[in-house]
């Protein structure tokens, strides 16, 4: 499967956040159909990690660094599982978009390769784009501090040990932690959504 591919499917995962907007689904229904989501990603992840389970689909859509590691599908779970259970509505949303949208149009403009850094174009795009996503859900200065935590998430992937720290899960760990602070000084104003 071609980086595009892989990239649409990182994009299915707007779905769910749309369905809440569009009061398909309660905000209680999101969150336990987003945590249904998580453990499958876990239980197919333990059996292709510890049994050896070896589709196809897994050589697609993994890259070499996820080959003997939790694949980035699983951290993307596992990290908009966290935000959407921690984080009410307005901060969970943004932060679980930025993942969906945001981090595969930065895939697309950079070499789609693992990198310690993306160049300061692919950047500020990266960001542009994520505070177009936050600012109808929170004023400009969460919206702002959440852009900035995503875009470093995207950005830069620490390797501890060896192990990669994809920013499937540090993308929206780090953007609602933002959102929420620039919330808690409290610059209210006025809001689109929810």
């Amino acid at each position: 499967m071609s980086e595009v591919g892989r990239r649409a499917v990182h994009v299915s995962g707007t779905l769910l956040p749309v369905a809440y907007l569009a009061d398909f689904v309660t905000y209680r229904q999101f969150r336990w159909l987003i945590l249904a989501g998580a453990v499958v990603a876990l239980c197919l992840e333990a059996i292709r990690l510890l049994v050896g389970l070896d589709w196809r689909l897994y050589d697609a859509l993994t890259r070499e660094y996820e080959q003997d590691n939790i694949a980035g599908y699983a951290l993307y779970m596992i990290g908009a599982t966290a935000v959407a259970f921690a984080f009410e509505p307005r901060v969970a949303l943004p932060a679980i978009l930025m993942l969906t949208i945001a981090d595969p149009i930065s895939g697309l403009l950079g070499s789609g390769e693992l990198r310690t850094a993306k160049e300061a174009s692919v950047l500020a795009i990266t960001f542009l784009i994520c505070f177009a996503i936050a600012i109808p859900f929170v004023p400009a200065v969460p919206a702002v501090l959440g852009g900035i935590a995503a875009t470093i998430a995207d950005g830069v992937k620490p390797v501890v040990r060896g192990y990669v720290i994809d920013d499937n899960l540090t993308i929206p760990i780090a953007a609602a932690a933002a959102i929420e602070a620039g919330l808690v000084v409290g610059i209210e104003g006025p809001q689109l959504f929810l």
